[in-house]
Order: structure tokens, then C-alpha cells, then sequence
């Protein structure tokens, strides 16, 4: 009922006599004068709770004409969550221990992480899934990882330049500190270079190779030939997906991926100024002995109902850690929840309809912004909900305007490119607006 109790003066008092002081002041009386804090601390009187939620209400809509309206993406999407979500999470059978050691007190929480894994793994299309992790970055460096242990000599992996910039630099910080070279694929016309992968493939020395789909530019590249290629190197094909966008794009499964991986923030998680969300890995049958984390499986107890286990774990993560290929060895339970309650909720149908108006808005933006005259797509490449645009002007200039007027109008790639996103989220009055805004913009600088 209560959230907080303070410390009452004989609390206080109990406390300085335990650790043999008589004063707070003598507790702190190791620290410099000089650097001590004598002023009053500028905080508002005591507010009621009602007065709390409307302040927090003001904050929120503190932008001109309310909270912005998104038009970013580069990695975290605003899709819509169905609101059933807030209330079943919440359930007591889903508030069991955070690490579920002991199956027959944790079945809620066993549960659903055993349909989150099936659910990832028929999204993904492959034969298995872990727990969850923490996020898509820490994923992709943990896949890079699992390619360097599955390899007998080889210590490069190769990663497409078109890999988001954030996601990489987790890879390299994971490949420094355990001996893993990092080469990149070079980009062209804001694709993976075949013809450089397959030259650098023929050199040799190369665990396993990384490419994103969509690609961090928005581009739905096409993949033919490279799982082929990347076998027959004895590497392994490492494929990088936004969660949702495999409602309705060919799967990592059916481009011939060892592993897959990627956020599933896409899956309704909501936006939350950048996290958390929730990393998936899933992977081939043969590699689930060099996946981290946790696999939850289905058995059945001595009366023959169902139960759920701990099926894997490496133990090496816990006892032998020096060896161990990884030492991931918890996930994003809550989020994994989440994104599982999602799943349920929209089923195929309303994954494929989210995917289906996304898409459509995109190109309805696209549409409209070169109509301008003052934007062009940068790259002739097929998108699905995202794009790079040419901007004759300011990006900084443009993106700060449009955000006084409450529209977040996209992420600045480089001084003239300007990439925006759209999600079923969006309505088509939406997208005329953020137009309209840009052409005032303009006339008023003009």
C-alpha cells in the first residue's frame, strides 16, 4: 500500500550509532568544505497525488499542441500496442521469480517464455530461440561471438557497412575484448556490396558475416547467393531483422541464416525515449549448444500434465567462466512478456495489416515530400516503412523547426540526408500536416 517510508529521527539516530558517529555532519566529515553543498535545495512543496498526475500530464504535453508526432525511426518505431496489454502483464501468474531456477514455483514465467520462443522462432523462420536478450545490439555482437567459437582458426567476421552505426559499434566493443577481427562489407548505392563480400570471402580467415534487413537506410536488400557463398567459406550467415517487419518480408530462415537476430521493440514496446526493449536471437539446431542464455522447453509432470523447464543453460556460464562462450545468462523477461501478450493479441493478420499501412504511409510520405520540390530519395532501392531523402536546405535547421510546430521529422544521417519513418500509427492527415509544416517552413525562410 505504502511505496515509501522515510526514515524517522530514531531510525536515523539507530544508524549513526552502528557505524559509531554521533551527527550526520560528523558521517560526512571526511569530505572537503569546499565541495559541500550549503544552499537550499530548490524543490516545490508536498503536491497531492492528483496534483502529481496533472503536472506529469503539463510536462507531457508541454510541446506545442501536445506530445510529437513521430516520424523517427532508425531503430526504435512508434507502433501501436493494444491496451489488453497493460492489464494481462500484470497478472499474478506472470509476477513469479525474475530468474526461474526452480520450474515448479516459476511456471508462469516459464510459460511464457516458451511461447515467446516459439513464436520468435516461426517469425524468424528458424529452428530455434533463446529467452530473450538484452537488446538487438548486444545480440548481434553476442551472434558475432557464437560465429568466432563455432570456428576452428578463422578470427574475422564481416559486417555489411550498411549495419546501423549504433549496432556496430556494440560489435566492435564485444569483438575487441575477445580477440575477434571486424572487417566491413562495403556499401553501394545503399547496399551490401556482393562483389566485395564475395572477394573477401575468397581471402579466407572469415567466422561468420553480418547483414541487416531492412538495412539501416530502410533498403529490403536482396541476399541471393550470399548464404551460398558465406558456406561455402565455412562461415556462417548472420542475419540482423526489425522484429515486426518479418510479418510480411522474407524471413532470415529463408535466406538460408545460421543465426538471427535484432530488437523486437517493433513488436508494440513502447518507445520510452529510446529503451528498454528486447533482443531476439534464433539460430539453426545445430548451433543451440553455442547460443547464450537460456532455452525453456515442454515436458510433462508425474500425473501427465503439462509443465515447463529449464531445458538448456550453459553452465559453463556460471562455473567456468573463462571458457565460456558467453556469460549472458539472464533476459528481458518483461519485455519478452510483452512482446508475447503483442504476438497473441494481433495474431498473423494483424502483424501483416500493421506492416501493410506502414508501408503504405511511407511511400505516401515519400510522395509528398518530393512533390516540394525540396526533397529527393537518395537511394533507387526498394523500402518498406523507412527511406533516406536528398534535403536541399539545413537538416539541423529543419528538424529543430518541426519540432517547435510538434513533429519529430525523422533522424539526421549527414548534413543533406534526412531519414524518416512511418508506422501504422500515422494517418494520412498526419503526413499532410508534417508537409504542410515543411512548406511554411521554407516560404517563411524563402
Amino acid at each position: 500500500m505504502f511505496k515509501y517510508f522515510p526514515h524517522t529521527n530514531d531510525d536515523l539516530q539507530a544508524m549513526l550509532e552502528k557505524v559509531g558517529v554521533d551527527s550526520l555532519d560528523a558521517l560526512y566529515s571526511d569530505i572537503p568544505e569546499a565541495i559541500r553543498f550549503r544552499k537550499d535545495y530548490n524543490l516545490p512543496e508536498a503536491l497531492s497525488e492528483v496534483e502529481i498526475r496533472r503536472l506529469f500530464e503539463a510536462i507531457a504535453n508541454y510541446t506545442v499542441g501536445g506530445p510529437m508526432t513521430v516520424f523517427a525511426g532508425a531503430g526504435v518505431y512508434d507502433h501501436y500496442a493494444p491496451s489488453v496489454i497493460q492489464s494481462i502483464i500484470q497478472r499474478s501468474e506472470f509476477l513469479t521469480s525474475y530468474t526461474p531456477y526452480q520450474a515448479e514455483i516459476s511456471q508462469g514465467t516459464l510459460h511464457y517464455i516458451f511461447e515467446y520462443q516459439s513464436m520468435m522462432a516461426e517469425l524468424t523462420g528458424m529452428d530455434i530461440s533463446n529467452a530473450s536478450m538484452y537488446d538487438g545490439a548486444t545480440a548481434t555482437a553476442e551472434a558475432v561471438l557464437m560465429a568466432f567459437a563455432n570456428a576452428k582458426k578463422a578470427d574475422t567476421v564481416l559486417v555489411s557497412a550498411t549495419l546501423d552505426p549504433k549496432e556496430l559499434r556494440v560489435v566492435k566493443t564485444y569483438a575487441k575484448y575477445h580477440g575477434v577481427k571486424i572487417d566491413l562489407i562495403a556499401e553501394h548505392n545503399g547496399v551490401t556490396s556482393k562483389e566485395h563480400l564475395t572477394e573477401r570471402l575468397q581471402q579466407g580467415d572469415v567466422a561468420g558475416v553480418v547483414v541487416q534487413q531492412p538495412n539501416y537506410y530502410g533498403i529490403v536488400e536482396d541476399f541471393t547467393g550470399f548464404a551460398d557463398a558465406v558456406h561455402d567459406q565455412k562461415a556462417l550467415f548472420i542475419v540482423n531483422s526489425v522484429a515486426a517487419d518479418l510479418a510480411v518480408l522474407k524471413t532470415p530462415g529463408e535466406w538460408g541464416a545460421d543465426i538471427a537476430v535484432g530488437d523486437g521493440q517493433s513488436l508494440g514496446i513502447p518507445m520510452s525515449f529510446g529503451g528498454p526493449g528486447v533482443g531476439y536471437m534464433c539460430c539453426t539446431e545445430k548451433l543451440i549448444r553455442k547460443m547464450p542464455g537460456r532455452i525453456v522447453g515442454l515436458t510433462r509432470d508425474n500425473r501427465g500434465q503439462r509443465a515447463f523447464v529449464l531445458t538448456l543453460q550453459a553452465r559453463e556460464q556460471h562455473i567456468r567462466r573463462q571458457k565460456a562462450t558467453s556469460n549472458i545468462c539472464s533476459n528481458q523477461s518483461l519485455m519478452a512478456l510483452y512482446v508475447t501478450i503483442y504476438l497473441s493479441v494481433m495474431g498473423r493478420q494483424g502483424l501483416r495489416e500493421a506492416c501493410e499501412l506502414s508501408y503504405g504511409g511511407a511511400h505516401y510520405l515519400l510522395e509528398q515530400l518530393e512533390q516540394t520540390g525540396y526533397f529527393r530519395l537518395k537511394y533507387q532501392q526498394p523500402f518498406f516503412n523507412e527511406f533516406c531523402v536528398t534535403y536541399d536546405g539545413d537538416v539541423d535547421d529543419l528538424l529543430t523547426e518541426c519540432a517547435d510546430a510538434g513533429f519529430m521529422a525523422g533522424v539526421k544521417v549527414d548534413d543533406h540526408t534526412l531519414m524518416l519513418a512511418v508506422t501504422e500509427q500515422r494517418t494520412k492527415e498526419e503526413i499532410d500536416e508534417l508537409v504542410e509544416t515543411i512548406k511554411q517552413i521554407r516560404e517563411e525562410k524563402a
